[in-house]
């Protein structure tokens, strides 16, 4: 059986999983596209050499589509509307984070999911599928270094876009740190404060940068993450678990090594799409194989939820300099089903 998708939003991720499904995966059709800019959608048909429909809107898509389920790749402030339309229509649907812009926004969307009475909703938290957080995890659960104590992480770009400003590095940045270390650990979290160290000169005026984020989980696991997204030399991601027993460390990214000049080196990575792009195809792999058989296993609506919940904390965290609490929901049944861990 080939799953038919539609894919709303034809930007950037949205041209790279229409590639990534039209050329390295398997099991999945694009049937049909659609954005806001219908030149950009018809575009992106025609230079995959998509047999695909063109729909005004995802709206349309939904209702006319030939589609199993969508993609929603679109910016996002228009994802929680879509994939309330999608979950309406009954359909399976892939959402890149964020799921909704607000907490409000995921918990409606929780709840459209629970009334449906079945998983359909996907979130894009690609670290999971990542092979060196996969090895984190199986160390973790296999309690290779004894229960957890601390975790000690980094998330370093190159440079921030001028439209860049500071809360982005918790909304836009952190928020995969945010997902992928509660589902490493099992634990949800507390309580968070932030702290700014003297700022970078590559900074520009309107942004403070770097930033640590000390997060408290209900386990009493501490977690420290440093945000600097202008730190120059390269697109850099560490992590570092310290347990009882020992400390397991994600492990950098395959590269040859070189002796130039008198350098002993590797080179360092400066896109994030290049230190991820397996995960991304595992992902979306997973997405198509789950629908398959009927039964989502990725990171989840309430994944989603709880990502939003403690970036909204953090923001104010960055506010007003002190300990703020991070308080949810109660989980739902639905999402009872499964554990934090990832099939």
């Amino acid at each position: 059986m080939v799953l038919k998708i539609g894919v709303i939003g034809t930007g950037a991720i949205g041209r790279d999983h229409i590639w990534r499904i039209a050329s390295n995966l398997s099991g999945g059709q694009i049937t049909a596209v659609t954005d806001v800019n219908r030149e950009a959608a018809e575009a992106a048909a025609q230079s995959f050499g998509l047999n695909a429909s063109v729909y005004a809107d995802d709206h349309s898509l939904l209702a006319e589509g030939d589609v199993d389920a969508v993609l929603v790749t679109s910016w996002g402030p228009a994802h929680e509307g879509s994939v309330l339309a999608a979950i309406e229509a009954g359909k399976y649907v892939f959402c890149e984070k964020p799921l909704a812009t607000t907490a409000e926004g995921c918990r409606r969307i929780v709840d459209a999911e629970i009334r449906h009475g079945k998983r359909l909703v996907q979130v894009g938290f690609m670290r999971r599928y990542d092979s060196g957080y996969v090895q984190l995890k199986q160390a973790i659960d296999e309690r290779l270094i004894g229960e957890p104590l601390m975790i000690r992480c980094a998330h370093r770009n190159p440079e921030s876009s001028p439209t860049y400003t500071t809360d982005m590095a918790i909304t836009d940045t952190l928020i995969h740190e945010i997902d992928v270390l509660r589902w490493l650990i099992a634990d949800d979290y507390k309580s968070v404060q932030v702290s700014y160290p003297r700022k970078t000169r590559h900074a520009l005026s309107h942004m403070r940068d770097p930033q640590v984020v000390m997060i408290e989980t209900q386990g009493g696991v501490l977690i420290t993450a440093e945000i600097f997204v202008n730190c120059r030399y390269g697109y850099d991601i560490q992590c570092e678990v310290i347990g009882e027993d020992g400390i397991v460390k994600l492990p950098e990214p395959s590269s040859i090594s070189f002796r130039k000049e008198a350098t002993y080196g590797t080179r360092i990575l400066m896109d994030w799409k290049d230190r991820f792009i397996e995960a991304y195809d595992r992902e979306i792999q997973d997405f198509i194989d789950s629908v398959g058989r009927g039964m989502l296993q990725g990171p989840t609506a309430w994944d989603g939820y709880v990502a939003a919940v403690t970036a909204d904390a953090c923001v104010k965290a960055q506010e007003s300099g002190e300990r703020e609490e991070i308080v949810f929901d109660t989980k739902p049944a639905l999402y009872e089903e499964r554990t934090l861990s990832q099939a």
